[in-house]
């Protein structure tokens, strides 16, 4: 691993200092762009302009007719985390907005696969609806759409991803990603591109006179999900966005949150007064995730749509258990999938420079997980395949891939499908997460197309393990409340949380829990305890080492300890 330290612009980083903000985090802010303390400024007033999102006008006269006619609306929602809290936040803000009859569906990931699919069609159009609203998926369902509008369906696609070379032909489009849109942000969430046009829609309704600006109702209830569903799906921490999450982590801290996020911070073990975008990246959204892996989303997404508390607990608790049967299934598939990796290549030579495996043992539902992990192990773009569970189609392989910087994955696949024509049977997604179908007989075929295209893309220094830090951390900040003022910011991804380095001395090691290392560390002449969390091999005496701070308390005293990320090697 090769430790690389940012480059702080000094007159940034003074202007912010000047500005009031604490020294510490002007260092760390001016490092990651920021210029000027107005862009860390996150009241509502300065988000951007739903107006500037294409289709979203369209959207919101389209839904204010069906509120006016009291017609009924369903949404068609995904299963992950940004799906259910973006059909939660739909649900949710249309019954706020006066909308009387609101429902949904959600596809079964292994027997419906993505998005709108014409079989979803019909089941929304048996349901009585009248108008169809896609969350989080749609701007690849041209299939889909086209039947909901044989079956007389209104169609309205709110989605995020990036669209192919064909777009459906639904009566309404947001993405802020699709051909034409000029919003600044590319980087709204499923469930963000909901909340634009919830708020497109009071402003038409203002127009049409239904509500004033006094009376009416108050959106920012929904800035809890909206926060919980950004972070949860790793899209970048724009301006934008951080404002977005700011604003949900700002009322989930003073308790104004749903019953159902209150419940998964309690299962968790987590305290939501001090609420962070870690709680949702690594508590509160794999719990809610689990649902749409394993069992059924609508788990998840009635929990985040209940107001009774005792429901709220005992959903969390069935999601806490589902969770910890993924976390199971997740560790087999992990070391099984590490076994065929290292098969793959000889233990003294590079890995090659992409990956791709397949077990028939293997379960759909974590492919994407495992494949992340193996990822952050290997340091190399990954697909994890997976027998295909949906019914009549058990020749097919579900595949998930995770990639690095600089191996645009969705691009790598859409090259893969024009020197192998009929190798994928279909495939989307974003630069660093996408997903695939493939035949079985052509496995081979796909991983040795994959490593051809990351042969041609990736070179060495792109393959070595980099890990970007923000250099030494000075003594007098190596506090508890510095923790806490560095937590209660918005980090995430592109927007990178603070990890320092420096050489400490080693004073001591030991394992702990059979694959932890403990450490007794003397950082700039001063003792402190640190541990590097699934790492065993010793360290020498002395050690050039990232870590990140930590505050944890033991009999009543708060103590900061280092958290280790990597060795410099």
């Amino acid at each position: 691993m090769k430790i690389v330290v940012r480059d702080v612009p000094p007159r940034a980083a003074w202007a912010l200092e000047q500005a009031g903000v604490h020294p510490l985090l002007a260092r760390l802010f001016a490092a990651r762009g920021v210029l000027a303390a107005d862009e860390l400024q996150d009241d509502l007033a300065r988000l951007l302009p739903p107006a500037q999102l294409k289709g979203a006008q369209a959207a919101a006269a389209l839904l204010a007719d069906a509120i006016a006619a009291r017609r009924r609306i369903c949404f068609v929602a995904d299963y992950d985390c940004d799906g259910a809290t973006a059909c939660a936040v739909g649900v949710r803000g249309l019954a706020l907005l006066g909308a009387a009859q609101v429902d949904y569906v959600v596809p079964d990931r292994v027997v419906d696969g993505y998005g709108l699919t014409p079989p979803i069609a019909e089941r929304v159009a048996a349901r009585g609806a009248d108008l169809l609203v896609t969350v989080d998926n749609g701007i690849a369902s041209v299939e889909g759409v086209t039947r909901a509008r044989a079956l007389g369906l209104k169609v309205l696609v709110t989605d995020h991803h990036l669209p192919g070379d064909e777009l459906p032909e639904a009566d309404a489009t947001v993405n802020p990603n699709q051909p034409g849109c000029e919003f600044p942000s590319k980087s709204l969430a499923g469930v963000g591109v909901v909340f634009y046009v919830l708020m497109a829609l009071r402003a038409e309704l203002r127009a049409r006179g239904v509500f004033s600006q006094a009376n009416q109702p108050k959106l920012d209830t929904l800035l809890p999900l909206v926060a919980l569903g950004t972070v949860a799906d790793v899209v970048r921490l724009d301006a934008n966005n951080r404002r977005l999450v700011a604003q949900g982590l700002r009322r989930i801290r003073a308790g104004q949150m749903p019953a159902g996020l209150a419940a998964l911070f309690a299962v968790a073990g987590r305290d939501a007064r001090r609420a962070t975008t870690f709680d949702f990246g690594f508590a509160l959204g794999p719990r809610i995730n689990a649902a749409g892996r394993l069992a059924d989303m609508t788990l998840g997404i009635e929990l985040l749509l209940t107001d009774d508390a005792a429901r709220a607990d005992e959903l969390a608790r069935t999601l806490d258990g589902i969770n910890r049967e993924r976390r199971e299934i997740e560790g087999g598939m992990r070391e099984q999938a590490l076994q065929i990796a290292e098969g793959l290549f000889d233990p003294d030579e590079e890995a090659p420079p992409a990956l791709a495996l397949f077990d028939p043992g293997f379960h759909e539902g974590v492919v994407g997980i495992v494949a992340s992990r193996l990822k952050d192990r290997l340091h190399r773009p990954t697909f994890v395949f997976a027998p295909s569970g949906a019914p009549g189609r058990g020749h097919e392989l579900k595949g998930s891939g995770r990639s690095i910087a600089g191996f645009h994955l969705r691009d790598a696949l859409d090259l893969v499908a024009k020197r192998h024509p009929g190798v994928l049977l279909k495939f989307g997604g974003h630069a660093m997460a996408a997903g695939c179908t493939i035949a079985e007989d052509r496995f081979d075929t796909f991983e040795q197309a994959l490593r051809q295209v990351a042969a041609e893309w990736l070179d060495e220094a792109t393959l070595t393990r980099r890990l970007e830090t923000d250099g030494p951390l000075p003594p007098e900040y190596r506090r508890a409340d510095v923790v806490d003022t560095l937590h209660a910011a918005v980090w995430g991804q592109g927007f990178a949380p603070p990890v320092f380095s420096e050489e400490v001395e080693v004073l001591s090691q030991r394992l702990v829990g059979e694959k932890h290392l403990a450490l007794k560390l003397r950082h700039q002449g001063q003792p402190v305890d640190g541990i590097w969390f699934g790492h065993t091999d010793p360290l020498p005496a002395r050690a050039h080492l990232a870590f990140r701070l930590e505050a944890d308390e033991w009999q009543g005293v708060r103590r900061v300890r280092l958290l280790v990320e990597g060795l410099q090697t």
